[in-house]
């Protein structure tokens, strides 16, 4: 079972304030959180550990799906090239077949869209 997270100070985590941090950073950060893994290791060149690649893999398609950013915008970020951004969301996409991946998927978008309707002035 995945565990649920509490909301994330998005600013302190990546040490800016929300509207100076690119939303790519804001992703890396509440996934280095959450998933515990250091975020040098999200965006290290190397492809790590599965566990660290997964994350990684989290963070690219969070990117794109909740925060719209192009998978070149998204593979700059990473240190990686758009196909790869691509390759990762299709994987993310494939796991979110399990009701628990799938869960925990949507607690992190609930956050994000929070984080992005609040930093655009939207929040309700």
């Amino acid at each position: 079972m995945f565990q649920s997270f509490a909301p994330v100070d998005f600013a302190r985590a990546v040490g800016a304030q929300p509207a100076a941090a690119g939303a790519c950073d804001t992703v890396i950060a509440l996934i280095a959180r959450e998933k515990r893994i250091p975020i040098r290791l999200l965006i290290h060149p190397s492809r790590c550990r599965l566990g660290t690649a997964r994350a990684r893999q989290l963070a690219m398609y969070l990117s794109h799906v909740i925060l719209g950013r192009s998978l070149t915008e998204i593979g700059d970020a990473f240190g990686r090239d758009r196909t790869t951004v691509s390759h990762a969301c299709a994987v993310i996409e494939d796991l979110r077949d399990d009701p628990d991946f799938d869960a925990e998927v949507s607690g992190f978008e609930r956050s994000l869209e929070a984080w992005r309707d609040g930093e655009n002035g939207n929040a309700h």
